[in-house]
């Protein structure tokens, strides 16, 4: 046995007991003929005492460790004369008799300690040490404890956990699939699944009314903080159920969640329609934690002066930002540099600042008397040192969406997007197609195999941009968690989508036959829902991004920079695969 206990388990009850343990080196102190080591392990860390009075070889041996050495010692252990409160073990500490090293160590790279000095770049490199990290590791502490409260939860509502296969046919419908090579089958590949979307759908045509996978899932899609080339999904499937059924019990599973791991009572969830949260919020994941509700301006605004961009724009939304009439004409250029970012486009902004005293200051006040601002003034709902900021444009839905990233931006810099506090809520009613720019149709909001609203069928054949989705998205703190929808079980609405998705019989025939033919044996009314874990996790554990909740993490390129992939195939493997590579210069 090469511990009689874990670092971070001996209290004052333990004082006068022999113990040994193992674990790496953290930090090493020499104080007169004193040698102190912080030892560390998953659960804690214990202070180890050598004292060269009572043996100066062990003494000199200990005096020759490094950081990170692999150690195992044993001895006796003793109250501490000066406690460290901010220690679990801060009360006692360990007189060693014995020390064998297990491994030496390299100087690490970086401090393996909570505040490190190591870069994103240099941690992922290594980021087996950065995984020592105690606030790194807690994170994936978080993650296994989240997945135990669900597995229990969805057991204990009759759901099965069913493992669907990693390597499946290509759906390019929706993001870039990840392909594989067949050798036995040259020519032809295996994609990574995006979700277990027909997979699970089978399983309700199948009788398993109940379904739960905790899925990989893979998408070839351009990255950011919340985004992987693969992650994991809280996977769902539910037969013989309406909306309302899948929204309350994973309304449950959520409360459940928050209570357990945060200690965090979810009153009951608001429910927003998509068109609701475009209006009010320029998003349909809003964060709710501050207000700034968007406000139109049309009537207030629109040919009451002469400022022709007011006066020839199809859209004015403005929101009103408390207390902040005392911006600086810096402050303010800084926002309008901001909207004019090429990630966000506004052309300008426009500002109007009601000053404590009751005087008026704005962009466009030669443009306007003061009657008007006061009358927009009461349409905003705005006090005296309140600053209303106006964006306006010619397409409504994308001067919403500028809107929204000028509101978060005003949210951040005053501080009200509190990582401990978590406002929920479900967004349904999406719309059930939206116009590709680069593909010049219509696609999918969701998926094909969504439900479209039953009062809106009738619009599929003339109008099928104005068709709702019985469709539904889980969203916290202004991020998108988890989502899903009542699926189509019909064999002829499913080809009636496809073919207002610009699919041929035959490509749907090729792509989804298999579908199609399964739910002419009696498929079910179904639903489902999928969390993503991982922002779940992030959510949870109040991370900025995903990576650190992932054990082996890719970088924002998609490359994992500590096994160096993707990289380049042996000859010999590409002739295998009889794969000849053609790369452009």
């Amino acid at each position: 046995m090469y511990r009689t206990n874990t670092c971070g388990e001996l209290r004052l009850s333990d004082c006068g007991k022999k113990v040994t343990l193992a674990g790496w080196v953290q930090r090493l102190r020499k104080m007169g003929g004193m040698t102190f080591i912080d030892l560390r392990d998953r659960y804690g860390v214990s202070q180890l005492v050598f004292d060269e009075a009572s043996d100066k070889e062990l003494c000199d041996k200990a005096n020759n460790l490094g950081r990170e050495f692999c150690i195992q010692v044993t001895g006796e252990v003793r109250e501490r004369q000066s406690k460290n409160p901010k220690m679990d073990t801060g009360d006692i500490e360990i007189v060693a008799s014995e020390l064998n090293i297990l491994s030496p160590s390299l100087t690490p790279p970086f401090k393996i300690e909570d505040e490190t000095d190591g870069g994103d770049d240099l941690r992922m490199k290594y980021r087996y040490l950065d995984l020592r990290r105690p606030v790194v590791r807690k994170n994936l502490e978080l993650r296994h404890r989240m997945t135990i409260l669900i597995r229990n939860f969805l057991d204990a509502r009759n759901f099965i956990e069913v493992e669907t296969p990693i390597l499946i046919g290509s759906t390019p419908e929706g993001a870039r699939d990840f392909v594989v090579p067949s050798r036995m089958n040259p020519g032809q590949f295996y994609a990574l699944p995006q979700s277990p979307q027909t997979l699970k759908q089978l399983l309700m045509v199948a009788g398993f009314d109940r379904y739960f996978q905790i899925a990989k899932c893979f998408r070839d899609e351009d990255l950011r903080a919340d985004r992987q080339p693969e992650f994991t999904q809280i996977d769902c499937e539910m037969s013989f159920v309406d909306q309302e059924d899948v929204l309350e019990i994973f309304e449950d599973m959520a409360r459940h969640l928050f209570k357990e791991i945060r200690g965090v009572e979810l009153p009951p969830l608001q429910r927003m329609t998509w068109q609701e949260a475009m209006r009010l919020y320029g998003s349909d994941k809003p964060d709710l934690r501050f207000g700034m509700t968007f406000v139109e301006l049309a009537d207030e605004l629109k040919g009451t002066g002469s400022f022709s961009v007011i006066n020839e724009a199809q859209y004015i939304g403005a929101i009103c930002v408390p207390g902040c009439a005392n911006y600086t004409r810096k402050q303010l250029d800084q926002l309008a540099d901001f909207v004019k970012k090429p990630q966000i486009g506004a052309k300008g902004l426009v500002y109007i600042k009601y000053n404590a005293d009751g005087t008026v200051k704005s962009s466009i006040d030669k443009f306007y008397d003061a009657e008007q601002f006061q009358v927009v003034k009461k349409k905003m709902g705005a006090k005296d040192g309140d600053l209303v900021l106006i964006l306006s444009g010619n397409n409504a839905n994308k001067t919403r969406i500028q809107l929204c990233s000028l509101r978060l931006e005003m949210g951040d810099r005053l501080g009200l997007r509190d990582k401990n506090v978590f406002k929920c809520l479900w967004i349904i009613d999406f719309p059930l197609f939206e116009w590709s720019d680069e593909e010049q149709r219509l696609m999918a909001t969701h998926h094909p195999f969504t439900m479209p609203n039953p009062d809106d069928i009738p619009l599929l054949d003339e109008h099928p941009e104005q068709v709702r989705a019985k469709a539904y998205d889980f969203v916290c703190n202004g991020i998108e968690v988890g989502g899903g929808s009542l699926r189509i079980h019909d064999t002829q609405l499913q080809e009636k989508m496809f073919k207002i998705l610009g699919f041929t019989k035959e490509r749907a025939e090729a792509q989804f036959g298999f579908l199609m033919n399964a739910f002419k044996y009696g498929a079910p009314p179904h639903a489902g829902l999928a969390f993503g874990l991982d922002r779940f996790v992030s959510i949870l554990a109040g991370l900025d991004s995903i990576r650190d909740c992932i054990a082996f993490p890719k970088n924002n390129s998609g490359r994992d920079v500590m096994l160096d992939a993707p990289s380049a195939l042996e000859p010999g493997q590409l002739e295998e695969l009889q794969i000849k590579l053609d790369l452009k210069k």
